[in-house]
């Protein structure tokens, strides 16, 4: 008689968790719901844009750089991309940044100091900082009587910006009898130029020496008469008015 066989016993499968993957898919429509939410509220927007520290440039400039807008997404741009695009403009050397949420950004400005003054075309006070760049003079900003002022210069000389370069190098203590700085080019020294200061002296030197030479400068303006002074590859000073041997005479005794 034929052995019957015994089916084999199917391993029971344990049944999938389904309850938790609905609570997993519940909670991530309700996470995504809020975030739809969020970002439509007035909560996820840039309700003040705050920038300070700005003197020569305008602060509708400046914003109009940064690129934001009231009412824009709060989360939109990073704090580096707004560092990044102001530092674009020549008369920024600094800015720090801080979003505080919700909807208010604070920017602060640092501008590069300013090393001299000119005359524009139309008469108006522009102020040359230590980048080079030449901004007009607000009315209600002072002005520093201690900084030169630069005359004769062509608006796009980059001896200009070499010069302003120098200058914001060089003790303000140093620059104060200097008035006045004009360009001198010859073809030995294409840096050349030539300065007046306060205290009457004539100075010719070159903006690449001028940062070895200005101690020297001040020396003579301390302890010589008005004169003229010579600082290339070597120094020299020579008087307006030559020394008169008859002043030293006393009077009524023999020359």
């Amino acid at each position: 008689m034929p052995k019957s066989q015994i089916p084999v016993l199917k391993k029971n499968r344990p049944k999938r968790n389904t309850s938790r993957k609905i609570v997993f898919i519940l909670l991530f429509l309700f996470v995504a719901l809020l975030a739809v939410l969020f970002f439509r509220s007035s909560m996820s927007r840039i309700s003040e844009i705050e920038i300070t520290g700005n003197v020569y440039t305008s602060t509708s400039e400046l914003l109009e750089k940064s690129g934001l807008k009231v009412g824009e997404q709060f989360f939109g741009t990073s704090s580096s991309e707004i560092i990044e695009q102001l530092k674009t403009d020549k008369a920024i050397s600094n800015v720090t940044v801080d979003k505080q949420f919700p909807g208010t950004i604070h920017i602060k400005v640092e501008e590069y100091p300013t090393v001299a003054y000119e005359l524009a075309a139309d008469g108006a006070l522009k102020a040359i900082l230590a980048s080079g760049t030449s901004l007009i003079v607000p009315p209600n900003i002072g002005v520093a009587v201690e900084k030169p002022i630069l005359t004769q210069w062509k608006t796009d000389d980059p001896l200009k910006a070499k010069l302003s370069e120098v200058l914001a190098t060089i003790p303000n203590e140093l620059t104060t009898d200097i008035s006045e700085i004009i360009p001198n080019p010859t073809p030995s020294f294409p840096d050349q130029i030539r300065i007046y200061t306060k205290s009457q002296f004539e100075v010719i030197t070159t903006v690449s020496m001028l940062p070895d030479k200005v101690e020297y400068l001040n020396q003579v303006i301390e302890t010589e008469r008005p004169g003229k002074i010579t600082m290339l590859e070597a120094d020299t000073y020579v008087p307006f008015i030559a020394d008169n041997p008859e002043d030293d005479v006393e009077p009524g005794a023999s020359p």
